[in-house]
């Protein structure tokens, strides 16, 4: 069965800093890329950033410059560290694999995420 195991979240004030992790079953996470994703109280989920297998990146607009992906292929984990955090950054986070061409179509069940909450 696969699963994805996010963590990491927590309450953070605006410009600070977290990093979640996102351990993975092997099946989902070898071969395929891996994304991180949001939803923010009452929108819909989005995709934040994205890695390919071979470590290609892709990046919303509004986490540019803020955010990075990473991910240690000998651990199934990925990883989002997240700096110059803003309160729209307000949400849980969520793993999934997924074409590193077309983010949102995602390979696995979702996991239980992690809440992130920025203050002002």
């Amino acid at each position: 069965q696969v699963q994805l195991v996010e963590s990491g979240g927590g309450l953070v004030q605006a410009g600070g800093s977290l990093r979640l992790s996102c351990a993975a079953s092997g099946r989902i996470f070898r071969l395929n890329a891996m994304g991180w994703y949001r939803q923010a109280p009452e929108k819909q989920r989005e995709s934040v950033t994205i890695i390919s297998s071979g470590g290609s990146t892709k990046y919303a607009d509004s986490v540019k410059g803020r955010f990075t992906i990473s991910r240690d292929n000998a651990k199934n984990t990925v990883y989002l560290h997240m700096n110059s955090l803003l309160p729209e950054a307000t949400a849980i986070y969520y793993c999934n694999g997924a074409l590193f061409g077309a983010p949102m179509a995602t390979l696995g069940s979702w996991g239980q995420g992690t809440r992130v909450t920025v203050s002002s």
